[in-house]
């Protein structure tokens, strides 16, 4: 399912997506390896190939979380947000932050709903972020309903990627570097001109 005219919304002076990205392609058609258990999960993290993967495997989850991808599929040349998007590098994801009332605002940024407990945001800023957790190297699932996990396009100087997290019970936002066969969601900007 290749996602087209995505829905968008204004954040301060940037334009961000209001849904996961959820595509099987990459930019110039070719698809994008979507693991169907762990085993194939695995695979492709010793193989440091591209891939994806709805959480926990089930499509059930995809209409809500969209997908779950290595940074080897973010990072890949190929590009893997639409045409005239792009995964945020650390200084545009800082940006967002900042215009939302900087690392103690995460109720700005979380959805209304679908966190645990009593742990739901305000979504004040219209990001709508979802806690659609992580998959390890091996293929299991984290903190699923806890923390949502957002790729940047940003690389540290050991090769790990960077991070923005949203946690249930902080209103902290965290900013991390991960090993790169981790899954996790990706949430585009739009290019400026």
């Amino acid at each position: 399912m290749e996602q087209t005219n995505p829905e968008s919304i204004t954040i301060g002076k940037q334009i961000w997506m209001t849904r996961n990205l959820n595509t099987t392609t990459f930019r110039n058609g070719e698809p994008i390896f979507q693991a169907k258990n762990d085993m194939e999960w695995l695979e492709a993290s010793k193989a440091k190939k591209p891939a994806c993967c709805f959480q926990d495997f089930h499509p059930a989850n995809e209409a809500r979380y969209g997908r779950l991808y290595n940074w080897y599929a973010v990072g890949d040349p190929r590009g893997i947000s639409p045409e005239g998007w792009h995964v945020p590098n650390d200084r545009e994801w800082l940006e967002l932050i900042d215009s939302v009332g900087g690392e103690f605002a995460s109720m700005k940024l979380k959805s209304k709903q679908g966190w645990r407990d009593r742990y739901n945001g305000t979504n004040e800023s219209g990001f709508g972020g979802l806690p659609g957790g992580g998959c390890t190297y091996g293929g299991g699932f984290i903190f699923q309903h806890q923390y949502g996990f957002w790729w940047g396009s940003t690389v540290d100087k050991n090769g790990a990627a960077s991070t923005v997290v949203l946690f249930d019970m902080s209103q902290t936002i965290g900013r991390y570097t991960y090993d790169k066969s981790l899954g996790q969601s990706v949430r585009c900007l739009k290019d400026t001109v």
